[in-house]
């Protein structure tokens, strides 16, 4: 097994969660809470179509439905697309120590700055999820704009 297979099975909830979001009319973005040791804590989609709530990107939905954590250093936020301006705030707000990202061509967002405040960034650049959202974008480029802020 390889360095990277555990954060891959982590990823694959994530990559769940984003095709249950595509098939629901949303946006395909998954994202799943962890501790370090590999628990699954809460797992979460963009719902921001959905239920009409911009502020429900994948990362805060999953953020959301882990409950209330002690702290967060010891936490894994697991999530298919690097995470926006946005997300990458809830992730230096709470000091979640980790981030693993499946992808970050179609969208670079934050992951340079979070590096650079001192958060691991392990981007798997997974085949899967970038055709995945490339080709949500290339069908849907207005509601991918609105979803970045464009």
């Amino acid at each position: 097994m390889n360095d990277l297979e555990p954060y891959r099975k982590m990823l694959a909830v994530a990559l769940k969660e984003a095709r249950m979001g595509l098939v629901e009319g949303g946006i395909p973005i998954g994202a799943a809470l962890y501790t370090r040791a590999g628990e699954l804590l809460s797992c979460g989609h963009n719902r921001r179509v959905q239920q009409g709530d911009p502020s429900l990107h994948a990362e805060t939905d999953a953020f959301r439905r882990a409950g209330r954590q002690r702290s967060y250093g010891d936490k894994v936020m697991v999530t298919t697309l690097a995470p926006c301006w946005y997300c990458s705030g809830l992730v230096r707000q709470f000091r979640i120590g980790m981030v693993v990202v499946g992808e970050s061509r179609n969208f670079a967002g934050g992951v340079e700055w979070l590096r650079a405040n001192g958060v691991e960034v392990i981007d798997l650049d997974d085949a899967d999820c970038r055709e995945l959202l490339a080709k949500y974008i290339a069908e849907n480029p207005a509601v991918w704009n609105e979803d970045i802020g464009e």
